[in-house]
């Protein structure tokens, strides 16, 4: 069993290793990216280091199916993302005594409806629409109590206007489990490529890979969970120079640009990496989530004006065999979009 986890490890590694060398930006496919379901959106939007047979969970952290999501469909609703766009997902887990267990998962990003324009921006009144589409077949199993490992294969598509594409890639995940209430979850997700084209020119056929390490540690005397997230760990540069100088580091008068200081640089870099959430359990059935990420400040902030831009939080309730989630993330100053996810094991009907 040991020979088969450190056998999985090196895996996991070396298709990291394989998808890095072959990166050029961030690949596109960004749908991806985004989560859209309550929890993972309230904690911080990675895979989540939880084992609590929440179906939710798996689409970011295929090693977190379990035969306790046996029959359990969850359905999730984002509205009002970035001036009207709105996205939705379907999930639903199985269990075989002999293969292990299943998940299935169909989500869909709609943008909403586009204008014509011509090279000169006349607009004649026609729209076009503009969406993303992923579907998902996970497996997970437990090789012991204390380790899980799990993978997901994916097929990505774009349709805008006529435009068509499509992808193939697969996340591969392994969590470990430590009897004194900490969890460690390594993940990398979106190994793969664009198979085909159709009147889209895409100059980045990779999808948007990302190896994460994410840990959660509940605590002994309080019914609360802390989560810390390391992202990207593929890719560490994440700061560049603001073209609209936001920060004053360029001088109108002299056209002198100031960098920031090699230490400023790393200490930003370093927490645009991170990301860190908590969940407060308040009884068996109600939960209190909340996290904040320092790359959405850093990349979306306005220094002139305060807001809570990197900031999601959201609650859980659970009621008989339903649990009902949502959650609002702070993704920039204009707009806050809503997370609802409704989660039921049909087992109990």
């Amino acid at each position: 069993m040991k020979r088969f986890i450190y056998t999985f490890a090196a895996f996991l590694l070396s298709m990291a290793t394989v998808r890095v060398a072959a990166q050029v930006t961030n690949g596109t496919y960004r749908a991806l990216t985004d989560a859209n379901s309550a929890r993972v959106v309230a904690l911080g939007g990675l895979p989540l280091p939880v084992h609590d047979g929440d179906l939710q969970t798996v689409v970011f952290n295929p090693s977190a199916i379990s035969p306790e999501m046996n029959n359990q469909m969850s359905l999730s609703y984002v509205g009002d993302f970035n001036l009207g766009t709105n996205f939705g997902s379907a999930l639903y887990s199985h269990t075989f005594e002999k293969l292990g267990s299943f998940a299935a998962s169909v989500q869909y990003y709609n943008y909403g409806d586009m204008q014509y324009a011509s090279e000169s921006g006349y607009v004649d009144g026609g729209t076009f629409n503009v969406s993303d589409y992923a579907i998902t077949l996970g497996w997970g199993r437990e090789l012991t109590d204390k380790w899980s490992i799990g993978a997901n294969l994916k097929y990505a598509g774009l349709q805008y206007e006529i435009g068509q594409a499509g992808a193939i890639g697969v996340d591969v995940a392994a969590t470990y489990w430590a009897y004194s209430d900490w969890a460690v979850t390594l993940t990398a997700r979106n190994i793969g490529r664009q198979i085909f084209s159709k009147e889209l020119m895409l100059d980045n056929k990779w999808l948007p890979f990302s190896l994460d390490l994410m840990a959660s540690k509940k605590l002994a005397h309080l019914p609360l969970t802390i989560m810390l997230g390391y992202k990207d760990i593929q890719h560490w540069k994440k700061t560049y120079p603001d073209p609209l100088d936001l920060a004053g580091y360029y001088d109108p008068i002299s056209g002198v640009y100031t960098e920031p200081s090699k230490i400023s640089q790393f200490f930003t870099n370093l927490g645009c990496h991170l990301v860190i959430g908590g969940e407060l359990a308040i009884g068996k059935n109600l939960f209190l989530r909340a996290s904040y990420n320092y790359e959405t400040f850093y990349n979306m902030a306005v220094p002139e004006k305060r807001s809570l831009v990197a900031f999601s939080a959201g609650f859980g309730l659970k009621i008989k065999m339903f649990q009902i989630d949502y959650a609002r993330s702070r993704n920039n100053i204009v707009g806050s979009p809503n997370f609802l996810t409704i989660r039921v094991d049909l087992s109990k009907f």
